[in-house]
């Protein structure tokens, strides 16, 4: 974040550094259980910094490839970068990519794994119902985290539980095959099935081990966004209408939207999930609750002197 004029905060570089450094142990422990369980160490290790460096360098034509994002030029929306342009302005940081994600769900995303890559994309359905300074407000909370550099965090995070998911899958696959295949082994080593259910065993605590890690990250990350961008822009009550505005749509979003934005809720300003009949565990959300988000950003209304 170095150059940015976006507030520091020591807690959430604490948090990013103390997520690394566990993830960094679980992955170890992660090839060390699958070699343990009878795979090739050569092939772990080709399969794990393949997947890293795919997730790692793909992170951001992946999601917006998935959102059915498109950059787009100062041409083509000129409304929308001015506040970028502006906002990166009274923060002193490089400028990232636009990005126009044409979906009804109201969200804007900040992806990427590095500032030069980083690109930060809103949906039409928000740029419809916000006002200029509410949109203004929630393109700040991107660009803090790209400066906060949580964004790249996140990514690096996240792939370990797509090596893990994927190859619980696998395994538990072989190991079907394997098992109505009657296989056993020829050399008086474990059978074939035997090592497929070893690897779903050890892949499966490894993406319960990084989904609670990322999760518990991307809560306080939001929060540290929410912070960053309120005394950015002097005008956090802009930021509170627009989280309200927000999650009270999400119910009239059609459910077979929300699903297809659902993967990405850990990178969205507001879960894309309707707040009817749903309730979240703390443990396994990727936000805080609303009512939290509000009353901090209110909380700090109060420290500048604006009130309601």
């Amino acid at each position: 974040m170095a150059g940015s004029k976006f507030r520091p905060d020591r807690g959430l570089t604490a948090r990013m550094v103390l997520t690394m450094a566990l993830l960094f142990v679980v992955y170890v422990l992660f090839v060390v259980g699958l070699v343990a369980a009878g795979l090739n160490i050569w092939l772990v290790l080709i399969l794990v910094a393949a997947f890293a460096a795919f997730s790692f360098f793909s992170s951001d034509k992946i999601a917006m490839f998935a959102m059915g994002a498109k950059e787009v030029s100062p041409q083509q929306a000129p409304e929308l970068h001015a506040v970028v342009d502006r906002l990166c302005a009274m923060a002193d940081m490089s400028k990232p990519r636009v990005g126009i994600a044409d979906t009804d769900v109201p969200n804007a995303f900040a992806t990427g794994h590095s500032e030069k890559t980083a690109v930060i994309c809103v949906t039409t359905g928000l740029m419809r119902r916000l006002e200029g300074p509410e949109l203004e407000a929630v393109v700040a909370h991107e660009l803090s985290h790209i400066a906060h550099r949580d964004v790249m965090v996140m990514t690096v995070a996240g792939f370990l539980g797509i090596v893990a998911g994927f190859l619980t899958q696998a395994g538990l696959r072989f190991a079907m095959f394997s098992g109505m295949a009657g296989g056993r082994s020829n050399n008086n080593g474990p059978a074939p099935a035997v090592v497929a259910l070893l690897v779903v065993v050890v892949s499966a605590a490894a993406w319960v081990l990084s989904f609670l890690l990322t999760r518990a990250l991307s809560r306080y990350r939001e929060l540290a966004a929410d912070r960053a961008a309120a005394y950015l822009t002097g005008r956090p009550s802009m930021l509170s209408s627009a989280l309200t505005k927000i999650t009270g749509d999400m119910a009239r979003i059609p459910t077979r939207d929300l699903r297809q934005a659902e993967p990405f809720n850990a990178f969205f300003f507001a879960p894309a999930l309707s707040q009817k009949g749903f309730s979240f565990s703390q443990l396994v959300a990727t936000h805080p609750p609303v009512q939290q988000r509000v009353s901090r950003l209110a909380d700090i209304s109060r420290q500048l002197g604006q009130g309601h």
